[in-house]
């Protein structure tokens, strides 16, 4: 399943014109959460941003109210702040805000960036899942989202895959808009490469980090962003 685009299908030549704008900074590993952050998990996420470069850490629990959610989120919040790097909730505005968090990740059922805005203030860092949609981008955009995500490129482990975007879609979002967009969605070392070259500003990735040697995973996927 997948939504329908109102800006209709991109042309696939767009991408072998795609040359990336040197004035934008290289791509960057954006880190997601696995839905179990407690026990030995802060070591873990410590252990991951020793091992190399990582812009943001994005914390993601399902089914946890918000006072156990805060709970969690504070040992990992003082990590990522610890060894700068930006630390993201996922779905919720006031989560974000009681927890003093950069920044807050938004699906399209989650809540206005102008909302967010007003709570987390100009420095609060505003990002929207838009699927494979220009058109769903652009509106995000406008609303005042400082990044915008597409994805799913390809299958993941990580939640039910709904939506499926081609990588020309990052070529036309990065040679049309300065605002960074960001690719998710099974992403791995292996595969990373052809959404490196058609413009992601950021890598999301989860389930390659954390399925295994964390420390490994990201030095590996630094070897393919070097």
């Amino acid at each position: 399943m997948d939504i329908i685009d109102p800006l209709g299908p991109l042309d696939p030549n767009f991408a072998t014109q795609f040359k990336r704008d040197m004035r934008r900074p290289k791509c960057q590993l954006y880190l997601v959460s696995p839905l179990e952050v407690g026990g030995i998990f802060p070591d873990r996420l410590k252990r991951a941003l020793d091992a190399g470069p990582v812009a943001a850490f994005q914390f993601r629990v399902k089914d946890v109210d918000q006072h156990a959610a805060a709970l969690l989120a504070e040992p990992l919040r003082r990590i990522c702040s610890d060894a700068d790097v930006a630390f993201i909730v996922n779905d919720s505005i006031a989560l974000a805000k009681r927890v003093g968090a950069d920044g807050v990740h938004l699906g399209q059922g989650d809540g206005d960036p102008r909302e967010a805005r007003l709570e987390l203030g100009p420095a609060g860092q505003i990002g929207v899942t838009c699927h494979g949609s220009r058109h769903l981008a652009m509106e995000a955009g406008d609303a005042g989202a400082d990044y915008v995500a597409f994805g799913a490129f390809y299958p993941t482990q990580t939640k039910t895959t709904e939506h499926v975007a081609d990588p020309v879609l990052l070529s036309w979002w990065s040679t049309v808009f300065e605002i960074p967009c960001v690719a998710i969605g099974g992403i791995t070392p292996a595969n990373a490469p052809p959404l490196v070259a058609a413009g992601a500003d950021f890598l999301a990735v989860s389930h390659a980090v954390w399925g295994g040697d964390e420390a490994a995973a990201i030095q590996a996927f630094d070897a393919v962003l070097a």
